[in-house]
């Protein structure tokens, strides 16, 4: 048996490796070998996901280039199409990054169903395959007609997903199977000008690149598919295979290492495989903790090394105690583990490592290991990434990415969670396909959702009915207009261009409102009377928050340092919202009066980091900090997220709930009135007459709405002069928001997290099958699962069914019912991931968070409020990783037309930050209801919401004084400019000769009139031009308008004619408004400009005593002339 290290020898097994040293082993064999292809074989996905990004790291540190490849298996077909999708094109990279030939070495890490289970052939995978090269020719229509009949691509309007394809005038944009982000492809006649890629969501490019491969959609149903067809790719030259626990491999894949030696043509065993590569000597390395003998590696080199886990090492404060005794037992934790890293220095000689997350955990580790005076001396090795956990290697490490010194005798490798005592840390996957995310509210009107008889508001004449788009001829052009009807039955048509003047209408309640009458004076009175009311409501709120303004508060003084290196340790990057409340907190805060902000944000887009920051504020000034909760659930996660974060920082965090028993609550509530307790975090019971706080300097209250009226006043006691930040996640519509924000202190958090993906809502029927695969999908991606069943009695039935179902997965029951103690800990368990999936109860209802949970499966779910629902989905998609919602119905239960729509609902609002728009229908209107009062929504009945939050908002800021509250609308009618499509051709007058004809054909010199219009032939989908009118008419500055048509030049190609004189007039407009012009017009070479308000010189805007005179003739040169003119009378 050999003991030093040499994988470049014959067939090895390497034995006594724990499972958190074997990255770094794979990783050093891969650093000494000559074979350029290396095969990691892994016994389950979820370990293969896992291993691939631990390699990675190891890989980085030891300053290697290295091509590492996943190979998924391939998906079942019940599983849901679009995880289905994902699945495809992860395989189908991997097996296009084969075909190319690699200056560097390459690892791929796969399961053995992945390597010999169903694969597309290789030679026709190849043969589908397109290469593009920029300068090369290709017939644009064939090449269209080749991607959508024989590749498989869909031609979408907009193209955003794998597989799509959308054309406009020369240019085609595709997004390939096998790529992380789409293209943008520019023709020149039949030549390609250039390849860029672009951003799905914005629709804008990014970079240039010279070639792309585009791969056909080939899955394992097509007949271009064969069991064992991967071993094609595979090079025609020696492999280091590598088998991660050989005998666990045999064990759970029997069929793929059957011994029979069938001379079949299909290869579907690893015996097989390596029998058919005899001419190439592969070599066969194993890696495994105890040596069992496995049958593959019987007469090979035994190499045995010496690794065991740091955490045997790390002892573990008791979960019983509480506050104070809970800190000391943790120090003291922490103090022995200190002693032992002191004893492995300088007693077995080993080099210590520390693996760190970021630079603020390396500066802490640096100061705690400096106050202890056996670990002062220390010079460790400081690692930045993740991986699953530390070991201790004894004897050679030369394999290991650790530079030692010649004396070492082995290295301590430890991550800063197992210094700290803190959860471990889950490795992040690899990078993700770009995904369209929208853009949350997209409260401009999206049409695509209106469905005919859908209610509007029409700005001038009141509420009316959508009828759909329709073209219309008119005198000889024709012209796409929206229709909406009014009372009796009157209907107008609104060009395309006018579309800002529609807003939708949504009420509070769910009453039809009347419709307006056209030319009637109703509307205008309604209008008004809400106007009225609007100012009354701005004044009451300024009036109130100048009221709390007289009380003093306490300033807190500028972060401590301390704040910096904990911020810069939060693990995920914040989103500019989030940011911007953030900084709003702490500057409230640092002010003298006290705070009172209220941050509303969907669930799982970081508000409880905001309040964690601004506690850490409170606590490093010296003050006590109470975190109000609504339920006990969410009092011990957030109890858990508090400690967590603060591990690393003497912060004394306890809790007062009913998870406590009550000595264990009187000793907390003791702790807090003596000082000793720095946050405390409980249910309603921290609002008890018995409780006190030394020195309270922040509440925070979470999900306000839900405390009943009593615990409301009380809060309301409390407020009077300490700072308090409210969160809630009943979203409120960012209209509202806007037309407050002047009034009140909010934040709203709308931007969902770096990588966070719609969540993918399935509706069916309940069936065994389903609910089976679904929950394999997760677990294989080393996921956990919510099954939500609501009934008690039932449950623990429905637990044995999931676990015969699947035999090897732990599976927790959770309900309000049992015992306080018993549902901390599986809550508790499960959040820490001792459990595969939790079935329970809506206990899951608020505010838990767990990232590692993104499949929820809700059985029965047409019993559900609509409200509740999208809370309970909430729930899962709070991490990087795609999230499914399985919404199953009995199958008896014939849908009550009422549950159908909820669940519809939301199934069309599963794109993020939805809760904005399914809240449009229920949530937040109700939240709407409750923040502005049932005086204020007789108005919004009349008026419909989106009005009625315009006029809120410019009654808050002429109340205020701002600059640009007495902002008008300016009107521009150019009579050489025909506006909309279709336009410039109706233009012949059919005139008598009159005195007024007479005397303007002495000012006429026929001006050519063309078009100013976004043209059906530029951009050919209705809806992104409604869009994109609607964002030209509601631009408020000249750089918002330059903006859109940079996009649109980007997106759609050159601006045509009337697209460039859109702009033109748009930009006019705009420099009219700053300018205080209320019309422009012109009249022949004329320029008339009517001022909003009539000033020294009258009425007009003039120059001398005479109107301004026009002296080009092109038409996109005349409309310069007046930017010109207007942009010297401009405010800026």
């Amino acid at each position: 048996m050999a003991t030093t290290f040499n994988c470049t020898a014959s067939d090895s097994l390497f034995h006594g490796v724990s499972v958190e040293a074997r990255a770094a082993l794979i990783a050093g064999c891969l650093k000494q070998t000559a074979h350029s292809v290396s095969i990691t074989l892994v016994a389950d996905p979820r370990r293969a996901q896992e291993l691939t990004s631990e390699v990675e790291t190891y890989i980085n540190w030891a300053g290697q280039t290295v091509e590492i490849l996943h190979f998924p298996e391939d998906p079942t077909p019940d599983i849901d199409a679009r995880r289905r999708a994902d699945r495809i094109c992860d395989r189908l990279t991997v097996l296009s990054a084969l075909l190319r030939p690699s200056t560097h070495k390459r690892l791929l890490v796969a399961t053995p169903e992945a390597l010999f289970g169903l694969c597309p052939i290789r030679q026709q995978f190849e043969a589908d395959q397109i290469k593009l090269r920029v300068g090369e020719e290709h017939s644009f229509t064939e090449l269209t007609k080749r991607l959508t009949e024989e590749l498989n691509y869909d031609s979408e309007a907009l193209c955003e997903h794998p597989g799509q394809l959308a054309t406009r005038g020369g240019l085609i944009d595709i997004y390939p199977y096998d790529a992380l982000e789409p293209y943008r492809i520019d023709f020149f006649g039949d030549e390609i000008e250039s390849i860029r890629s672009f951003d799905p969501a914005s629709q804008r490019t990014k970079e240039s690149i010279a070639t792309i491969t585009i791969s056909a959609a080939a899955s394992s149903e097509t007949s271009h598919s064969k069991e064992g067809a991967f071993c094609d790719y595979l090079p025609e030259a020696a492999i280091q295979w590598l088998l991660e626990d050989p005998a666990l491999l045999v064990r759970e894949h029997p069929y793929r290492f059957e011994t029979t030696q069938s001379a079949a043509a299909t290869i579907r065993s690893f015996y097989q495989l390596k029998a058919s590569r005899q001419q190439y000597a592969d070599r066969l390395l194993g890696i495994c903790e105890v040596d069992t003998d496995p049958h593959l590696f019987k007469d090979v080199t035994r190499i045995e090394m010496s690794i065991e886990p740091t955490e045997n090492y790390r002892l573990h404060s008791d979960a019983s105690q509480v506050g104070f005794d809970r800190f000391e037992s943790e120090q003291s934790a922490r103090n022995k583990f200190e002693s032992q890293i002191a004893d492995w220095a300088k007693k077995d000689t080993l080099t210590i490592a520390f693996v760190t997350a970021g630079a603020s955990e390396r500066t802490r580790i640096q100061e705690l290991l400096n106050e202890n005076p056996l670990t002062a001396k220390l010079k460790p090795i400081y690692l930045e990434g993740s991986t699953t956990g530390g070991f201790i290697v004894r004897g050679t490490t030369e394999w290991l990415c650790v530079k030692t010194s010649k004396q070492s005798k082995g290295v301590a490798l430890i991550t800063d969670t197992e210094y700290f005592g803190r959860r471990q840390r889950k490795v992040g996957s690899k990078q993700e396909r770009a995904r369209p995310t929208l853009s949350q509210v997209d409260q401009l009107l999206d049409f695509t959702e209106l469905a005919d008889g859908d209610t509007l508001v029409h700005l001038q004449h009141g509420v009316c009915l959508f009828r759909g788009l329709t073209r219309l001829e008119i005198q000889g052009g024709w012209k796409e207009v929206i229709s909406v009807e009014f009372a009796e039955q009157m209907t107008i048509h609104v060009p395309l261009h006018e579309s800002h003047l529609l807003t939708r209408y949504v009420g509070l309640t769910k009453a039809h409102p009347k419709l307006g009458k056209v030319g009637g004076a109703a509307w205008e009175k309604t209008r008004q009377s809400a106007e009225r009311a609007t100012l009354d409501y701005a004044a009451e709120m300024l009036n109130l928050h100048a009221q709390r303004s007289q009380a003093g508060g306490y300033a807190f003084p500028p972060d401590h340092p301390w704040q910096k290196n904990f911020e810069a340790a939060f693990p995920f990057k914040e989103t500019p919202d989030q940011l911007r409340a953030i900084e709003d907190s702490k500057s409230d805060m640092e002010s003298e009066l006290p705070m009172d902000r209220l941050i509303c944000g969907d669930v799982g887009f970081g508000k409880t980091e905001v309040a964690i920051r601004a506690a850490l504020k409170a606590v490093l000034a010296g003050k006590q900090v109470a975190v109000l909760v609504p339920t006990t659930v969410l009092c011990q996660q957030h109890f858990n997220t508090f400690q967590e974060r603060m591990a690393q920082y003497p912060i004394i965090v306890d809790m007062v709930s009913r998870f406590r028993t009550s000595k264990q609550n009187k000793e907390t509530i003791a702790d807090l009135a003596a000082g000793k307790v720095d946050i405390v975090i409980g249910t309603h019971r921290l609002l008890s007459k018995d409780v006190h706080v030394q020195d309270l300097g922040l509440l925070v209250v979470d999900e306000e709405q839900r405390f009943g009226v009593r615990q409301k006043e009380r809060i309301k006691q409390l407020r009077a002069d300490i700072d308090i930040l409210t969160l809630s996640a009943t979203p409120i519509p960012r209209t509202l928001y806007m037309a407050m924000a002047g009034a009140r202190a909010m934040s709203v958090i709308e931007t969902p997290p770096v990588d966070r993906r719609p969540i993918e809502t399935v509706v069916k029927s309940y069936s065994d099958d389903l609910v089976k695969s679904a929950i394999q999908a997760e677990t294989d991606r080393g996921g956990q699962v919510f099954y939500l069943h609501n009934r008690v009695s039932t449950i623990e039935a429905v637990a044995a069914k999931i676990n015969d179902m699947h035999p090897k997965l732990k599976v927790a029951v959770g309900h309000g019912q049992m015992e306080e103690g018993q549902l901390e800990k599986v809550m508790t368990q499960f959040v820490a991931g001792k459990f595969d999936v939790l079935v329970c109860t809506t206990i899951i209802e608020s505010g838990i968070d767990i990232p590692n949970c993104n499949t929820l499966i809700i059985e029965g779910a047409d019993r559900f409020g609509l409200a509740q629902l999208y809370q309970i989905r909430g729930r899962v998609g709070r991490f990087k990783r795609q999230a499914y919602a399985y919404l199953l119905l009995h199958r008896h239960a014939a849908l009550v037309d009422q549950a159908q729509k909820r669940l519809n609902a939301l199934k069309q609002h599963n794109q993020l930050g939805a809760g904005f728009r399914i809240a449009m229908r229920d949530l937040e209107l109700r939240g709407a209801g409750n923040l502005l009062g049932s005086q204020q929504s007789g108005h919004i009945a009349g008026v419909g919401f989106e009005l009625y939050c315009q006029l809120l908002k410019q009654s808050v800021s002429r109340l205020k004084g701002e600059a640009g509250s007495d902002r008008i609308r300016a009107d521009v009618k150019l009579d050489f400019i025909a506006t909309g499509e279709g336009g410039s051709r109706s233009r012949n007058t059919s005139g008598t000769a009159s005195f007024a004809a007479i005397k303007e054909a002495e000012y006429m010199r026929p001006a050519k009139v063309i078009e100013a219009a976004l043209p059906a032939e530029y951009i050919a989908e209705p809806r992104l031009r409604i869009d994109l009118y609607r964002r030209l008419a509601l631009a408020e500055n000249r750089d918002a308008v330059k903006a859109i048509a940079e996009e649109m030049t980007d997106r759609f190609g050159k601006l045509p004619l009337p697209g460039l004189a859109l702009i033109a007039v748009s930009e006019i407009r705009v420099l009219a408004e700053a300018a205080g012009v209320r019309r422009v017009e012109t009249e022949g070479d004329r320029l008339i400009c009517r001022l909003a308000h009539i000033g020294k010189s009258g009425e007009f805007l003039k120059t001398g005593s005479r109107f301004p005179r026009l002296t080009k003739k092109d038409p996109l040169l005349r409309l310069g002339e007046i930017q010109k003119l207007l942009s010297r009378h401009a405010r800026p």
